[in-house]
């Protein structure tokens, strides 16, 4: 089919496109033929201007990088400019209040008054579709119970009244909020978030997650809770190849700041990949929290070598444990292959060693930078992680022995209600804290150009971080959060959050289809897992047998052998 060309306004020889950069030659011109006939100062800038522009022009057109200003030269700067302030222009004229990700304006606000202390109250109803599919409510009562306070609290590591089961247990168990600050790095965060952080942590009585950065000083002057990393760098217990340092990992364990020890298999953002942090970057701050020289690249490795299978971690467990003198010790994943997850839970079995917690990083999550490969397609998503390790636990007979945090995307009190009817113990906030802090969402964490001081480690640009006023932003908003919580916990006729279960959450099918989440996710019975499987989940049926204690491969148990077939019955099953 042929086209007919639209016709040409402007003939085909005008070089439309070095407009700008004629003008600016033409200017230069002018201006300085103006500035030498009539004098005055005001022509000699304009000429000034214009023969930088020109100059600018004859740069565009020579440099070889950039296609748009070899044939738009000046004017092609623009596009580059726009393109710089795009974010800026869509999140603050543009997308509305319902549209943005990772978290829409609405959460931002949300966050944002909670933690400046305002009402967060909102008028004229909802804005959200609740006909959409995926929408989901907590059902109230008719009989809402008050309760006295919104301090929301569970032992972690048995409690006074019932000591922790198994061998090596632990012997000084914590009492720790349902809401804490997850797991971000001094390095990441700047040296005044870490501070602000801290004091809003001491403050509200709740837990600051130091992250695989370790403990910095920043993390020790105002004394909040700690739950100590130790990711496979073994940063604050390394020696100097590498390897885990038994001795620089009691002389932090045993710090009484430090609550709890987290041992870090993967994270949400980048589960399965490692890292590394360029030695212009190591500073003698970061050098001394890490246990690295400084100015030398900081390797963090994927793997750990202290352990190597299932069993030799929880060996690994439970000698960490013993070591910082019985204080609650778990590990942190983001769910990957089922079948290693399983041999985790053997082990377990075999070697009747627990940790007291496991804290399940969902996908989504991450306050980090990562390829954006692993940010979008690797790893599973919380609310799947969390119901398999919760499903798992209770059908191998261990669900009482390990409390189970959640960090993903978790900012609203409905977040902390969802998760807890999914089966978590606590959940783990870190973008929300951050957000309290003064984050933006500019997305430029891993530049070093943060413009709220928050992700920087620039003295000039983290100055702006007051630190007494946003350590007060962080305790206002784990405040306010936990209260918006009890308010939900007494409209469904409930006394604890622990309370809330998957009968609770209604989430919306179609149009004309709603259904209780108890209905929709897998649930396994106490102990199932120990005794037959042909009635339990597929993936309990199919990787559940392959697992083993002592391997994180998957290993499928043998076919048993089966009798020869005869020459008529093998006649038979060609012809059939």
């Amino acid at each position: 089919m042929s086209q007919t060309l639209a016709p040409r306004r402007i003939p085909a020889w005008v070089p439309i496109r070095y407009t700008s950069f004629c003008l600016a030659l033409l200017g230069t011109g002018l201006f300085f033929t103006a500035a030498r006939f009539w004098g005055g100062g005001w022509w000699w800038v304009g000429y000034g201007v214009c023969l930088a522009l020109s100059v600018l022009g004859v740069w565009d057109m020579l440099q070889t990088r950039h296609a748009i200003l070899r044939n738009y030269p000046i004017i092609g700067h623009f596009r580059f400019m726009l393109e710089y302030i795009r974010p800026e222009i869509r999140q603050y004229f543009i997308e509305s209040d319902q549209e943005a990700l990772p978290f829409s304006r609405a959460q931002r606000s949300l966050v944002y008054q909670r933690a400046k202390g305002e009402p967060d109250s909102r008028p004229l109803g909802t804005l959200l579709n609740v006909s959409a599919q995926g929408y989901e409510w907590v059902n109230h009562s008719m009989q809402p119970t008050k309760l006295t306070s919104h301090d929301f609290r569970i032992w972690i590591g048995g409690s006074p009244d019932a000591k922790a089961e198994g061998a090596s247990p632990c012997t000084q168990p914590y009492n720790a909020s349902i809401f804490n600050i997850s797991a971000m790095s001094f390095g990441a965060l700047s040296a005044n978030a870490i501070l602000a952080l801290n004091k809003g942590a001491k403050t509200g009585g709740f837990a600051h997650d130091t992250g695989e950065g370790s403990i910095s000083q920043h993390h020790r002057v105002h004394g909040g809770d700690l739950i100590w990393e130790v990711a496979s760098g073994y940063f604050g217990c390394r020696n100097d190849d590498g390897t885990f340092s038994e001795e620089k990992y009691i002389a932090n364990a045993t710090d009484p700041q430090v609550k709890m020890i987290e041992l870090k298999l993967s994270q949400g953002a980048k589960p399965g990949h490692g890292g590394m942090l360029l030695g212009p970057k190591v500073t003698p701050e970061i050098a001394a929290a890490r246990g690295v020289p400084v100015g030398v690249d900081c390797i963090s490795p994927p793997t750990h070598s202290a352990f190597k299978t299932p069993t030799e971690m929880m060996h690994f467990i439970a000698r960490l444990r013993e070591k910082s003198g019985g204080k609650p010790t778990g590990f942190k994943f983001c769910v990957g292959h089922p079948w290693e997850w399983f041999a985790i839970v053997k082990a377990m079995l075999e070697t009747n060693i627990t940790p007291d917690f496991i804290v399940v990083d969902g996908a989504e999550g991450g306050t980090g930078a990562a390829p954006v490969e692993f940010v979008d397609h690797v790893g599973v998503p919380l609310q799947e992680g969390l119901l398999l390790v919760h499903n798992t636990l209770i059908g191998a007979g261990l669900r009482h022995r390990i409390k189970i945090g959640a960090a993903g995307k978790v900012i609203t009190a409905f977040d902390i209600a969802r998760m807890m009817a999914l089966g978590a113990d606590w959940c783990n906030a870190g973008r929300g804290f951050m957000m309290a802090l003064g984050c933006i969402q500019a997305q430029s964490c891993h530049t070093g150009h943060c413009p709220t001081g928050v992700a920087t480690q620039d003295p000039g640009r983290q100055k702006a971080l007051v630190v007494p006023d946003k350590a007060t932003r962080v305790a206002n908003f784990h405040k306010s959060t936990l209260h918006a919580l009890q308010e939900l916990v007494q409209a469904a006729g409930l006394e604890h959050p622990c309370d809330i279960t998957a009968h609770h959450i209604v989430r919306r099918i179609t149009d004309t289809e709603v259904r209780q989440l108890a209905n929709l996710v897998m649930r396994v019975e106490p102990g199932a897992l120990l005794g037959d499987l042909t009635k339990q989940h597929n993936v309990f049926r199919q990787y559940w047998p392959g697992a083993s204690a002592h391997t994180f491969q998957f290993a499928p148990p043998p076919l048993a052998p089966s009798a020869p077939i005869s020459i008529k019955e093998q006649e038979s099953l060609v012809a059939s």
